[in-house]
């Protein structure tokens, strides 16, 4: 990546900047390049409020570990997509989520919410109340955990009393969080704006293809290196094991199920369950922009990138590292001289 330009005016300003990190799927990678035009560009980050994937980014941006994740990210492929897969039963949700939060962890030494050194909240969903959650205290992992739960791909976070699904239903891009968090000028990274595949009309299926391979791939090379534990081998094993159970049932329920199991429409659930949920979020995310506005608005240019496409990493970041500068550049420096820094609710010192 290219560095711009630093304006000094930037450096010295004396306000409060607080960034609003929205949901997005794969497309969260963009939250990575636009941090990095951010900081390239010499504005300091005061505090974080992040929804869905954006909480994940921006949790581990606030602990100081942007440079892990990208790293991490940037290698990732669709067996290590895979791996992450802890399917069950379909009870409350297709995955139980441990395996991503495995994953997370390995970038978050940090467990409390309080002792990161910059306040960050986290967005989620109350499916008893319908109301907005935002966790700034308390057990990092588990808010980050709440905020990415999408509604029947990941079973809910089970709270006090509450049920805590993903933050993207109710406050796609939470620039109210920001606001309340104390930040003077707020930064929104709006991923949903464009609608999925503006550019690319190609088949869906072609992604359960590259998951199947994948899989097929890890289990290959299982049977020839024994004491290679992949754990992408069990997701095929419980899908076998689904399909067992199936088998047990009468000639008419089995023989519709088969006909199910074996239907190409081109779709995935998880495409269709993550495609719906984010044309939900773009209209509310407009809604909600309407009566509260941030004071910048990144909007990387993503209509192409599917919600699984955490294999193309290394575009969608640069791509929103040029849109981030491209938005950056519109701000008139003098703008930042007409606050004065404000406290920020929650402000603490890390450990």
């Amino acid at each position: 990546m290219q560095k711009p330009f630093i304006p000094s005016t930037l450096i010295a300003s004396d306000i409060t900047i607080g960034l609003a990190l929205g949901s997005g799927s794969a497309r969260g990678l963009a939250h990575i390049g636009a941090l990095r035009a951010i900081e390239a560009h010499g504005m300091k980050v005061d505090l974080i409020a992040g929804s869905s994937i954006g909480a994940l980014v921006g949790a581990v941006y606030a602990a100081g570990n942007l440079d892990a994740l990208e790293s991490s990210f940037r290698t990732f492929d669709w067996k290590k997509l895979v791996s992450l897969l802890d399917l069950t039963l379909p009870k409350s949700g297709l995955m139980d989520g441990k395996k991503v939060m495995d994953f997370v962890s390995t970038h978050l030494e940090i467990r409390e919410i309080e002792q990161l050194p910059r306040p960050f909240q986290a967005v989620a969903t109350d499916i008893l109340t319908a109301r907005e959650i935002a966790l700034g205290t308390g057990d990092l992992m588990n808010a980050i955990r709440a905020s990415i739960a999408v509604p029947g791909i990941f079973t809910p976070v089970y709270s006090d009393e509450h049920i805590l699904v993903d933050g993207g239903l109710v406050n796609p891009v939470p620039v109210s969080v920001a606001r309340a968090m104390g930040a003077d000028f707020v930064i929104a990274i709006d991923l949903n704006h464009e609608a999925p595949y503006s550019r690319d009309k190609k088949p869906l299926s072609s992604l359960t293809q590259k998951a199947e391979t994948a899989a097929h791939s890890s289990m290959d090379n299982t049977a020839m290196h024994p004491m290679h534990n992949d754990t992408s081998v069990s997701v095929l094993q419980a899908m076998q094991h689904f399909k067992q159970v199936m088998s047990t049932l009468d000639h008419s329920t089995s023989t519709r199920l088969k006909k199910w199991l074996e239907m190409d429409t081109g779709l995935n659930i998880f495409e269709i369950i993550l495609s719906s949920i984010n044309i939900m979020a773009a209209k509310i995310t407009e809604s909600r922009m309407k009566v509260d506005p941030p004071d910048l608005v990144i909007q990387p240019p993503l209509g192409d990138v599917h919600f699984l496409a955490f294999d193309q990493a290394d575009k969608i970041i640069e791509r929103s590292y040029q849109s981030a500068l491209q938005a950056l550049s519109t701000l008139d420096p003098a703008v930042f001289q007409t606050h004065k820094r404000r406290p920020i609710i929650g402000r603490h010192k890390s450990n």
